[in-house]
């Protein structure tokens, strides 16, 4: 059956001589109702975002490009927009994910990790200007994202109800995930500044992608995003390494006040509200959005909980609630 939408893109490009008539392949599909097709003609490539505006609004997309290419990070540059059929025609940053850089040679993990460090540290210092025009990382929207964990994948994937005495236990939990993200420095943050959004480039590396969702919002987010990703994950040593070059690279900026001792226990905390959300994301995509291949992804997720939570106590609950139950019953559904 023909793909309207295609066909539309198509007659859209048709009005710009020097992408008109060009070939389209798919790109990649993410997680949302996005979709990117590759426009090649001769010796140029573009990427065409297809964003049905019922579903998705593009104009977050499209300031916070701006942002960012004020910031001189390498994001993909607008070319054309139509902002009503929700098309948009931007330059094209390769088809090198991180993640399959890494994958393919593990060796270059320090290189490309300190890049995206350097990125992400001008991302704060820079992005300082342009913060406030940026919705906040609240109390309200942190909640509502670790819901989705006890609701997607606790209770409508494994059956987890819990009784009073877990459900206060839980709210607990919450409570210090919450305290820990609000009491931490507010910055600029991506929102998703992992293996899948970030692209290797040879020049003016990394190549950043998918910053749409971008909030203000606690300092520790987007590295834990990088550090813990959900779809690559790295010996605790190595994480800690890298993690703190970024500390020292910031910490000027941070003050007196964020120790290294604090500042890991916020880069931890801020893994676990992460995680948890993620998870529970992983787990809707499945039952609601007909999407399982991010249920393999959930144990490497939760994973990372798991080996942190013996160093706070406030996270005990969590850690035998996952260890006993919830990983266990995953490990069960998927064989």
């Amino acid at each position: 059956m023909p793909d309207a939408r295609v066909q539309a893109i198509r007659l859209w490009l048709q009005q710009f001589d020097e992408v008109a008539g060009a070939a389209l392949t798919p790109a990649s599909a993410d997680a949302s109702f996005r979709r990117y097709f590759r426009a090649s003609k001769d010796d140029k490539s573009w990427i065409v975002m297809d964003a049905p505006p019922e579903k998705e609004d593009s104009e977050p997309f499209v300031r916070i490009a701006r942002y960012l290419e004020l910031m001189n990070l390498n994001v993909p540059r607008i070319v054309e927009a139509d902002l009503t059929q929700g098309f948009l025609l931007l330059t094209d940053l390769g088809s090198t994910q991180y993640l399959v850089a890494l994958t393919e040679d593990a060796q270059s993990a320090n290189t490309l990790y300190a890049d995206a460090i350097v990125a992400l540290v001008r991302m704060q210092d820079e992005g300082a200007s342009f913060q406030s025009n940026l919705p906040a990382y609240d109390e309200k929207l942190l909640r509502i994202e670790m819901s989705l964990f006890s609701d997607w994948l606790c209770e409508t994937h494994l059956g987890l109800v819990f009784n009073d005495d877990e459900q206060q236990q839980w709210s607990s939990v919450c409570e210090v995930l919450v305290r820990n993200a609000l009491d931490q420095p507010c910055v600029f943050v991506h929102r998703d500044f992992h293996s899948r959004n970030l692209m290797q480039v040879s020049d003016f590396n990394p190549g950043i992608l998918d910053f749409q969702d971008a909030v203000c919002g606690p300092y520790t987010y987007d590295l834990v995003s990088l550090l813990k990703d959900c779809y690559i994950s790295w010996p605790p040593d190595r994480v800690t390494e890298w993690a703190l070059s970024f500390y020292r690279q910031r910490q000027p900026a941070l003050g007196p006040g964020i120790d290294e001792e604090l500042f890991l226990r916020h880069f931890h905390l801020m893994g676990v509200q992460r995680q948890l959300k993620a998870a529970g994301i992983f787990a809707r995509l499945n039952h609601r959005d007909g999407k399982p291949g991010y249920m393999l992804d959930i144990p490497r997720t939760l994973n990372y909980i798991v080996a942190i939570a013996n160093r706070y106590e406030e996270l005990g609950y969590l850690s035998a609630l996952l260890s006993e139950r919830v990983l266990p019953r995953l490990a069960e559904a998927m064989q």
